[in-house]
């Protein structure tokens, strides 16, 4: 798994609030054992006292989304870095089920599962992942959905680094919106120009 692939998870935790909506899906331990992969040893760790945790890293991982998006970056680095200290990583070398041509393993990082608590873990390997994420692709990539009411985190991964809203849906729904309002405001630019008529 490529290091960058763990900033997943945090727009994975980012997510689980929608605060425009006052909507929050994490509300359980069986939300944050759903957080991780089936097989992390962290999530058979989660107890209540990670809900309140996650929680708050989920609301200090919002803000460096938001800082980001609103063109903070360096804000949005000293977010994320407060976060990396709080919530050290332990790199760990891994070549399980990948193999070249040889039968050699290929070799690779992976961030070890041998944290204390579910959410120590789950907020090192999500940290480590937008940091890995922000520095090989550019603050500009953490990006917060435009699409009012949503205010979901995303990963850019475009190509050409103009992604807008977190989901087909998102993007879908705004541009439906855009296309009426235009319609909307034609149909009365029209009928002002039939009443000075």
């Amino acid at each position: 798994m490529e290091l960058a692939s763990y900033a997943d998870l945090a727009v994975r935790l980012v997510n689980t609030e929608e605060p425009e909506r006052g909507t929050d899906s994490l509300t359980s331990v069986e939300a944050v054992r759903a957080l991780f992969s089936e097989s992390s040893r962290a999530a058979a760790l989660a107890d209540e006292s990670d809900l309140p945790r996650l929680r708050t890293v989920r609301t200090r991982l919002r803000g460096v989304f938001e800082a980001a998006a609103e063109g903070d970056e360096v804000r949005g680095v000293d977010l994320l870095n407060s976060l990396l200290m709080e919530f050290p990583v332990s790199p760990l070398v891994s070549g399980h089920e990948h193999l070249d041509d040889a039968g050699r393993p290929r070799w690779h990082l992976h961030l070890a599962d041998n944290s204390p608590t579910a959410t120590a873990h789950f907020s090192a390997v999500a940290c480590m992942g937008l940091a890995v994420h922000l520095t090989e692709l550019g603050a500009d990539r953490l990006g917060i959905c435009q699409a009012a009411p949503c205010r979901n985190a995303y990963l850019d991964t475009s190509t050409n680094r103009s992604r807008r809203y977190c989901s087909d849906r998102c993007a879908t729904r705004a541009n439906v919106a855009a296309y009426r309002a235009r319609k909307r405001q034609e149909a009365q630019d029209a009928a002002a120009l039939d009443g000075q008529a």
